[in-house]
């Protein structure tokens, strides 16, 4: 059963690669290419596979808060602004301004390793699950590839949702911040639950897009990343065996191109 973020720890990472990204993307005018590494010490981090050392991992990940628990929706809706930055991948009409707020929507990306299940909490993040829904029904997901894995302690996870394959792949908008990132401003650092589903962005605040992070391993991230919903644990199992032969390396970030291929054909 999934644990509410609220009840687990989470964290984010280095401040100057991130904060370098950033400025990249926003150069390019891109919106959701940023993406995490492991703040862990970097001597232990190279001299220990976080497959060998879950104790250890644990260990690093208990040094940190846990996040904040979810606010209660104080409307049945909420209006949403989806602002155009150009550069959009594809011809994608915007989502609605007005977008539901109470409630959970199950999703399933039809994947080249099997069906991976998400339930997206429009509680959470309503702006954020509209944006997905209405990518979805669009076919923005369709024949993307999940572009890069990290493995490292503190950091696991799957970075999926660029058409590009690049981390540089944004629909053309952008949108503002939710959970947990508005109730957190002066925390550093804080744990996201393994089976989070959250948004990447280029690390500046209300630069999201598309691109979104599907964790594996409870990760210490800062508190800039959208949550909107959870994995679904017999999926959680579906990923952990692929993300299991490892990566090329080739990321600056942390980790890489998968070594065995994941690859959306669609999201129903």
């Amino acid at each position: 059963m999934y644990s509410n973020p609220a009840t687990a720890s989470r964290t984010r990472v280095a401040v100057s690669i991130g904060a370098l990204v950033g400025s990249v993307l926003l150069t390019a005018g891109c919106a959701g290419g940023d993406t995490p590494t492991s703040t862990s010490n970097t001597t232990s981090a190279a001299t220990t596979s976080p497959r060998d050392s879950w104790q250890a991992s644990a260990e690093y990940v208990a040094q940190y808060p846990t996040l904040p628990p979810v606010p209660e929706p104080t409307a049945a809706t909420t209006t949403c602004s989806y602002p155009s930055i150009g550069g959009g991948v594809g011809n994608v009409a915007t989502p609605s301004s007005s977008a539901t707020a109470t409630g959970t929507v199950e999703v399933t990306l039809d994947t080249t390793i099997g069906p991976v299940t998400l339930v997206l909490d429009r509680a959470m993040a309503p702006c954020t699950v509209n944006s997905f829904l209405s990518l979805a029904r669009q076919g923005f997901f369709s024949d993307t590839s999940c572009h890069r894995l990290s493995m490292n302690v503190g950091a696991q996870l799957y970075q999926c949702g660029d058409p590009t394959g690049t981390g540089l792949g944004n629909p053309g908008y952008t949108y503002a911040d939710e959970y947990p990132v508005t109730s957190m401003a002066d925390t550093t650092s804080v744990v996201y639950p393994r089976g989070t589903v959250a948004l990447s962005d280029s690390g500046r605040a209300d630069t999201n897009g598309s691109q979104f992070f599907l964790l594996l391993g409870d990760s210490v991230l800062r508190p800039d990343y959208t949550v909107f919903g959870h994995v679904s644990d017999a999926s959680l199992a579906v990923l952990d065996a692929a993300a299991a032969q490892g990566d090329d390396g080739s990321s600056v970030l942390g980790g890489g191109v998968p070594n065995v291929p994941v690859t959306i054909a669609a999201v129903r």
